[in-house]
Order: C-alpha cells, then structure tokens, then sequence
C-alpha cells in the first residue's frame, strides 16, 4: 500500500481533480468553478494541514492548479482504460513541468519532513510537484491499478482504491448504492 505521505498527496490529487474539472458526480452534471470561485474551491479541496507551502492562492495560481487537475485527470482515465504508458508519459510531462524532486525539509524543530517541490515554491507549483510525484509512485511502484475513475453511470469523478483486496470501482458510497439500487430495479423488472 501507499505510505501515509503519498496516500495523503494521492487524495490531494484526487480531491483538485474531482473539484476543478467538469463532468458529471453522483449523477449529476458537475461543472468546475470558474473565476472568482476558483481560489475558494481550491482553498476547500486542500486541507491546510496538506500543504508546507505559503497558501496564497491568486488567479494565477488557481488557472495552475486547474491545468494540473486536468492533467492529473488524464492519469487517472489513462489507467482506468489500461493505458499505463499513456499514464506514464502524462506523469512524467507533469513532473517535468512542476520541477518536482525530491529534498527533506525541517522547520524549527519539527523532525525532517520530504517533499516534492522546492523551497521557494508557489502553492500551485509545489501542490502539482508533489501530487504528480505522488501519482509517479503510484504508476510506477506497482499500484497503479489502484487509481481509478467511478464506474457508476452518469460519475466520472476520480477515486484511489486504498481497500485491502484492491475491489473498489466506485467514488463513494452514494454511487455505490445508486448503482446496486439500478440493478436491483432492473432484475425486478425483468422478473428475477
């Protein structure tokens, strides 16, 4: 499985993803905040703990992430259709771009930490280092079949499987249950 840091920027990307891209959720059309929305959704999707970086997020900033999000959604479509060399170069054009690379940081006397980005970082630039190294690890450190995009009709939201038989095709439960209660309708009509 993942250690606790990449599981952490995995649900970090799955979270940008499934915020600031367009499609459908649970159903439902999903369009992405745009503009003046942007920074706040952004600001919602990432938890303060998640990233070191200064957490000014301007529209600059917020068109950065966005872009990586659409990128990042690529990967997980990639491996969700069995593409994984797709998935790889989308990966590796990620990491290129952000500069990502890998350094241990301590501030004050908190033990060393690593991270993905660099010191002087932006938030968008260090948040998309560090999730494209977290989907790098994925792809390439064999659990790549573990990023995934919801099988649930009409959601294309993004998902990482961290269940322990690797059985997961679904975002969330809502899409899992709307699926199930689907089936069930349609076995009852048909007379089963």
């Amino acid at each position: 499985m993942f250690d606790s840091h990449v599981a952490v920027l995995l649900d970090q990307a799955v979270s940008l993803v499934n915020t600031l891209t367009d499609g459908q959720a649970r159903g439902r059309p999903y369009a992405a905040p745009h503009g003046a929305e942007l920074a706040d959704a952004i600001d919602a999707a990432i938890p303060r703990t998640a990233a070191s970086l200064p957490r000014a997020i301007d529209t600059e900033q917020a068109a950065y992430l966005a872009g990586t999000a659409h990128r990042m959604r690529e990967v997980f479509q990639a491996m969700q259709d069995g593409r994984t060399d797709t998935a790889a170069e989308t990966v590796n054009t990620l990491l290129r771009d952000t500069g990502a690379g890998p350094r241990l940081d301590r501030t004050g006397a908190e033990p060393w930490q690593m991270h993905f980005h660099g010191a002087n970082d932006s938030f968008a630039a260090g948040c998309s280092a560090s999730c494209a190294t977290a989907l790098a690890l994925a792809v390439g450190g064999g659990l790549a079949g573990r990023l995934g995009v919801c099988r649930a009709e009409r959601c294309d939201r993004v998902y990482v499987d961290t269940s322990r038989n690797a059985a997961r095709h679904f975002c969330s439960t809502a899409c899992q249950n709307r699926t199930k209660a689907a089936a069930f309708r349609a076995r009852k009509d048909a007379g089963g």
